[in-house]
């Protein structure tokens, strides 16, 4: 049998195990190979596992919560340690805005349905404002830096090479970082029937994710390369960003399973889910 992974460029640790043999080898003593699906949208990562386009993935910690709005049973398998200056909520270098407060009534471009989702509508909630309500949601673009620094918007939510670099060129300066306001975990997670009838094949996996992490803390300039090849930007803007990632593997917890529960009722209620989420439920059952 074949077990399948899917990949997609936002996710690292992923992208490295799509480079090394740590799966591989991990799966090997079970009789098993494995292949990797790549794809660009990781908000999409619920549906597809559900169809069986493959067997085990990860993005960051909105996308399973949309998964179980939209019917999807997945089950949580690993997260990664907070990564506390994964991403950040930028403005103008020299503009009016000092607090979260001030974004009201302006556009904030991000990536809509990912991390940074929570993160404005935790942050906006926390001031008394509401997501889609005080604030204008809209998707980020190449040109987004440049909608920034000419005040056309209000806000930036970005991470990686592109956080670095508007940082770097003076034009940006950092409002919030993704720890101020949330974990901003790494999650990765998979259908619960190949959960409950695989979970040898689940823990393997979670080692070779371990392993990838270990590989990329490892060799920062060999994964910053990597990272510019898959998204662009500099090599120096990727190694800086990816100097801030912890990784680190850990388990899922109460702690994790609460921090998400917060978060999907803060997403309800900003209307962002079509309708209540129980984080609790996307956990294995116990055979037997």
């Amino acid at each position: 049998m074949t077990i399948t992974i899917g990949v997609h460029a936002n996710n690292p640790t992923l992208t490295y195990l799509s480079r090394l043999d740590h799966a591989q080898r991990a799966l090997a003593p079970f009789g098993e190979t494995v292949a990797f699906h790549h794809y660009t949208n990781g908000i999409t990562t619920g549906a597809l596992l559900s169809e069986g386009t493959f067997d085990f993935g990860g993005t960051g910690s909105t996308p399973p919560i949309t998964a179980q709005a939209d019917g999807h049973d997945i089950v949580y398998t690993a997260v990664s340690a907070p990564r506390p200056d994964h991403g950040a909520l930028l403005v103008a270098a020299d503009g009016p805005v000092h607090d979260i407060t001030g974004l009201k009534g302006g556009t904030v471009h991000l990536s809509i349905g990912s991390w940074q989702t929570h993160l404005l509508a935790k942050a906006l909630h926390s001031a008394g404002l509401s997501y889609g309500t005080d604030v204008t949601p809209t998707a980020a673009g190449q040109d987004s830096a440049r909608l920034l620094a000419e005040g056309t918007i209000t806000g930036w939510i970005t991470q990686g090479a592109d956080l670095a670099a508007a940082v770097r060129s003076g034009s940006a300066r950092v409002l919030l970082r993704s720890g101020d306001v949330i974990a901003d975990r790494s999650v990765f997670f998979t259908r619960r029937d190949f959960a409950e009838r695989r979970p040898e094949i689940v823990a393997a996996l979670v080692t070779s994710l371990q392993q990838a992490d270990g590989w990329a803390a490892a060799h920062p300039q060999e994964a910053a390369r990597i990272a510019a090849d898959e998204l662009g930007g500099t090599t120096d803007d990727w190694e800086k960003a990816l100097a801030a990632l912890p990784w680190h593997i850990e388990p899922v917890t109460e702690t994790f399973l609460a921090e998400q529960q917060e978060a999907a009722d803060i997403l309800h209620r900003a209307k962002f889910l079509p309708r209540a989420v129980t984080t609790a439920h996307a956990v294995a059952h116990a055979a037997g």
